[in-house]
């Protein structure tokens, strides 16, 4: 069977015209959200974030953390690569007491990143404290380092999201989606907080494979963690499809999905290029293989807000029960309805999607 031929792809079975949202669908949204942000940053001039202070010698870390950081002087900073840049930090008679390294950046890149010390928490002896930024565990994901990067994860949604987002809904599925992206983020920080507490508990030379030795500053954007869980999903709803990778070598889109996820693991646990990265990658994935076998959850997600995802069969179904016109099956449309929640759409049996199609036409 090709993937257009499955349910979620039929025509017959799309909700009517007049219950769709108007506009774009939420994959196109995405994407058209990710390229402005990448644009429109990369339009704007650059920027000055001051990530860390490297104090001069016989300097006292606890004696700076008890002065104010309006007492400190900082030199104008000197580039020193294409992406770094070191100031100094004056205070009073006593003169440079530390050395300012900064990043440069985009602006937009610099109020969005996720990382562990701006997401949670990090004090430093010149720059004081900083964190608690939550909404960086989303906006990281509309964040891209460079053309290769939107490009290579813009593509892949452009392909595989549509069939997600049929299966579950407009609302849903940006649910899926961004808490996918969530996930990638709370995996990065796991394994980073823990390779952070187990040196500082064991001393410098503590190391356990899959763990992050990463700096807590350390930048991470992109949208690969949402795009691994949409491959999941993906590889759950058409596994036998075949997909070309590299638009050149044929496959199973289940062997590519988890191919790409083992190649993942390996690269946290072995610390490859960009292990920081594959973390979140691995998150997202799982949050993505848990979340479309386990939809009621995003049900949930959109019960809590007070709203119904109106491209949803379930939520038509529903509304149908409430105003008494699920056609004299009430009570067969609340079990089925109830059976969604605990398990998710794929376990009807065919009968019963035949009686929730009959009670969501009932509310057209």
């Amino acid at each position: 069977m090709g993937i257009h031929d499955r349910p979620y792809y039929r025509s017959a079975n799309q909700p009517p015209v007049h219950a769709r949202a108007a506009g774009w669908s939420a994959t196109t949204w995405i994407i058209a959200l990710c390229v402005a942000v990448f644009v429109i940053d990369g339009f704007l001039g650059y920027t000055l974030e001051p990530v860390r202070s490297v104090l001069m010698p016989n300097v006292s870390a606890e004696e700076l953390r008890q002065i104010d950081r309006s007492e400190f002087a900082f030199t104008t900073p000197e580039r020193t690569g294409p992406g770094s840049a070191v100031g100094q930090a004056v205070l009073g008679n006593q003169g440079v007491v530390a050395e300012v390294e900064y990043r440069i950046e985009r602006p937009l890149a610099k109020s969005g990143y996720f990382s562990t010390a701006r997401a949670v928490y990090t004090s430093d002896p010149v720059l004081g404290v900083s964190g608690f930024e939550v909404w960086r565990f989303v906006t990281f994901q509309f964040l891209h380092a460079n053309l290769n990067h939107i490009l290579f994860n813009m593509l892949t949604l452009y392909f595989f999201g549509g069939m997600v987002e049929n299966y579950l809904g407009k609302k849903r599925y940006v649910a899926f989606y961004l808490l996918c992206g969530v996930a990638g983020a709370l995996t990065y920080l796991l394994l980073n907080g823990l390779a952070i507490a187990g040196q500082a508990a064991f001393g410098p030379n503590f190391h356990v494979p899959g763990l992050l030795f990463n700096d807590p500053t350390t930048m991470l954007v992109g949208a690969s963690a949402g795009v691994f869980g949409v491959l999941m999903a993906c590889a759950f709803l058409a596994p036998n499809a075949t997909v070309l990778m590299f638009f050149v070598i044929p496959m199973r889109l289940s062997t590519l999905a988890y191919g790409l996820l083992g190649f993942a693991v390996l690269a946290v646990i072995f610390g490859w290029t960009n292990a920081g990265g594959e973390a979140a990658h691995i998150g997202g994935a799982l949050a993505g293989w848990w979340f479309i076998r386990n939809p009621g959850h995003l049900h949930g997600f959109f019960d809590f807000l007070g709203q119904y995802d109106p491209t949803s069969r379930v939520a038509k179904a529903r509304v149908a029960v409430r105003r008494g016109r699920a056609g004299g099956n009430d009570a067969e449309v609340n079990r089925i309805l109830d059976k969604i929640t605990a398990q998710g759409l794929h376990s009807l049996t065919e009968g019963e999607k035949r009686v929730l199609r009959e009670a969501s036409r009932t509310n057209r």
